[in-house]
């Protein structure tokens, strides 16, 4: 599911981040349009900086990193870490009760979103038997993408071609 963000949900970000004391730079306006253009997809802050010195070639690198940063310490965006140590970000969304699921490639590394809220029973229960008062949750499912699973079933039938031959 991909949200598309209106001009109210950038002002609202852009007054989220002037409401925590830090003045919207352009700079730090060019990464928010790009972190608002790339919604639905997980970015590296490496892949964010690609994008934003398309525009906007004086950025650097640390300044996009810092940027990030201090947009997820404000709850604008989310991290998402992979198993392969890269973090990942993304727009939080205010319309979810709680964060999004993730599928996940381990060849590739596409992220695939699905929502659909299949723990609330289990949160319930885990909050009754332990007394504890859960606010969200995550979770991300390891596997191989369809596009994967048919590289690798072509990589196979040619080896056994190669072999009976």
């Amino acid at each position: 599911m991909v949200t598309t963000y209106t001009r109210e949900d950038i002002q609202t970000i852009t007054s989220k981040l002037k409401k925590s004391g830090y003045k919207l730079t352009p700079q730090r306006q060019a990464i928010v349009d790009a972190i608002i253009e790339s919604v639905g997809e997980h970015l590296t802050v490496e892949e964010l900086f690609d994008i934003v010195k398309v525009k906007r070639p004086e950025i650097g690198l640390a300044t996009v990193y810092r940027t990030i940063m201090l947009m997820h310490e404000e709850n604008i965006v989310t991290r998402l870490d992979l198993k392969d140590g890269t973090a990942r970000y993304e727009l939080t969304r205010t319309d979810e009760e709680h964060t999004h699921h993730h599928l996940i490639c381990i060849r590739c590394s596409r992220v695939y979103e699905f929502m659909g809220d299949l723990l609330d029973p289990l949160e319930e229960e885990i909050g009754r038997k332990y007394k504890f008062k859960i606010l969200d949750h995550s979770l991300k499912f390891y596997g191989i993408c369809n596009e994967c699973a048919k590289e690798e079933e072509l990589k196979e039938e040619t080896n056994n071609g190669k072999r009976e031959g």
